[in-house]
């Protein structure tokens, strides 16, 4: 944790870049390297769709999302991924489950 979930893109590529992205993005968020996870979607488009990067995260001050979001870009951008739209799905830590148990929990009001 986190998921970056990368689809439309070639996965030799993907493998090529992959050390370069994690290491800043661990960089960036403060977290150690092997919790960044790098997945590749393979998707069947029934309707055209943009390369996308979704990346599922904990919640970070929103220089920290900008920053990321920045370093995937410029990862992207010489290799002609420049339009490529990149998201966050932020996860809960009171949803989010290892061994059946919440991270964190939740006081209901």
């Amino acid at each position: 944790m986190p998921f970056l979930r990368f689809k439309g893109f070639e996965k030799e590529w993907l493998q090529g870049v992959s050390p370069e992205i994690v290491e800043e993005f661990a960089r960036i968020a403060e977290i150690a390297k092997e919790k960044v996870k790098i997945e590749l979607l393979q998707v069947e488009q029934i309707t055209n769709s943009p390369l996308s990067v979704e990346i599922l995260m904990f919640e970070r001050e929103q220089k920290k999302h900008d920053a990321i979001a920045r370093m995937i870009h410029d990862v992207l951008r010489p290799h002609g991924f420049e339009n490529t739209h990149i998201f966050f799905m932020l996860l809960s830590p009171s949803l989010y489950y290892k061994e059946g148990m919440p991270l964190q929990t939740k006081s209901i009001r």
